[in-house]
C-alpha cells in the first residue's frame, strides 16, 4: 500500500490519540499535502522539527496498529465484502441474492 494512503488510514483510526499539536501538523502534511517548509512557517517551528514530528507520529500510529490491528481488520472486512459483491453481481434476479448484494453495499458505505 502506498505510504500516503497508509498514513491516512492510520490517522483515520488512531489520530484522535495524538496531541492537538501533533494532529495539526500531521493533518497538514498527510491530509492537506503541505510541504515541510509551509507547515514549519505556519507552526513557528523549524522544517527539521516538522520532519521529526511527522516521523514520530508515524511511529506512534504504527505502534497503535501493531497492538490493536484495527486497520488490518478493517481492510480484511472490506476485501471480503468486495468478494461477496463480485460473487453476487451476476445473480441479482434472485431475491435472496439481491438482498445480500444490497446489505454488502450498505456495509461498504458504512466502512
Amino acid at each position: 500500500m502506498e505510504k500516503k494512503v497508509m498514513q491516512t488510514y492510520l490517522y483515520d483510526f488512531y489520530g484522535e490519540l495524538l496531541t492537538e499539536h501533533q494532529r495539526g501538523v500531521y493533518e497538514d502534511f498527510v491530509l492537506n499535502d503541505l510541504s515541510l517548509s509551509e507547515i514549519a512557517q505556519e507552526a513557528g517551528i523549524s522544517r527539521q522539527g516538522v520532519h521529526d514530528l511527522v516521523r514520530r507520529c508515524d511511529k506512534v500510529l504504527e505502534g497503535y496498529e501493531e497492538r490493536l490491528h484495527l486497520l488490518e481488520r478493517f481492510l480484511k472486512i472490506k476485501e471480503k465484502i468486495a468478494r461477496i459483491q463480485a460473487l453476487t453481481g451476476g445473480c441479482r434476479a434472485d431475491g435472496a441474492m439481491a438482498e445480500i448484494a444490497a446489505i454488502s453495499n450498505e456495509i461498504l458505505e458504512e466502512l
